[in-house]
């Protein structure tokens, strides 16, 4: 079908052009001396891009069927097309942040999202840094999308999109925008407050695309503390092998769960905010933000 053949024409330009600005941005970085890759993050990042690719591949067809399935039970349709496209691609942008926010505040996702801000670099192949387990729970962020009559493939499709261009506001360079752009859009330097360590940016803007839902809902902060952006996590792991990486963070919520007295208490650190404690041994990120200010 002709519409199906200009999508992939188009994926694949948007992909191609994505894999031609980080070799760009990586050549750049080594002539400049601006650091902004090292070989072992990178290629760890390069490592969970493509378990996360397999794991995408193997789970596609049960996304497509749970997808399909719940279209039959769709609840309305948009007939105009250039409507359909613009509420699918705003409403499953705030679905991402729905699913971006629980990988925040909850441990038991982020133990999955966890790997995604173990980078201690910030570039396109951090884009790349896949959460590696997201194929087999994202599908169930986004069925009010086929219930509200979008079809299975336009809705994968539309998400790749959105993926794109949040790969693409992974970058330390320095881009001109209008002033107004960073009203409604991610941009770079937004994003870079998003995988930043700094106590102020934890938890911080959530947005793929559209900045907008962490404005509304409290999660928002421009990039303007005096002190430099670090990346990565407050407490990075030592060993950043190939399979800690990836488990570093399920060691550590077993382990708080295996100490923490009663079913009630274990299940707390299960879906409690990351670094929440019953002994207030450790603080989370709202804790930490709220004793930055009172030292302020």
């Amino acid at each position: 079908m002709p519409g199906f053949e200009l999508r992939d024409k188009a994926a694949v330009f948007l992909l191609a052009m994505l894999v031609v600005l980080t070799l760009v941005e990586m050549i750049l970085s080594y002539r400049e001396n601006r650091k902004f890759y090292q070989k072992r993050d990178t290629l760890n990042n390069l490592y969970l891009t493509g378990l996360a690719f397999c794991l995408n591949l193997t789970v596609k067809g049960a996304t497509f069927f749970v997808l399909n399935f719940t279209w039959q039970f769709r609840l309305f349709t948009i007939s105009n097309p250039v409507l359909y496209w613009v509420v699918l691609i705003v409403v499953q942008d705030f679905l991402y942040w729905v699913l971006h926010y629980t990988g925040h505040y909850c441990r038991l996702f982020w133990a999955m999202h966890v790997t995604h801000h173990s980078s201690q670099h910030f570039n396109f192949t951090v884009g790349f840094r896949s959460t590696v387990f997201e194929p087999l729970y994202r599908v169930f962020f986004y069925l009010p999308l086929a219930l509200m009559g979008f079809n299975a493939l336009d809705i994968l499709y539309a998400y790749l999109v959105t993926q794109l261009y949040g790969n693409l506001v992974h970058t330390q360079y320095k881009i001109s925008l209008p002033k107004w752009y960073g009203y409604i859009f991610v941009t770079p330097s937004l994003h870079s407050v998003h995988h930043a360590s700094n106590i102020p940016y934890l938890d911080k803007n959530m947005g793929m695309v559209l900045i907008i839902w962490d404005r509304l809902f409290g999660t928002y902060q421009a990039e303007n503390l005096p002190e430099p952006t670090r990346y990565g996590l407050t407490h990075q792991p030592e060993d950043m092998g190939p399979v800690n990486i990836i488990f570093h963070e399920w060691r550590a919520l077993i382990a708080d769960m295996r100490q923490a007295p009663g079913v009630g208490t274990k299940l707390k650190y299960l879906f409690k905010p990351p670094g929440w404690s019953h002994n207030g041994s450790t603080k989370t990120a709202r804790q930490l933000q709220k004793e930055y200010r009172n030292r302020r």
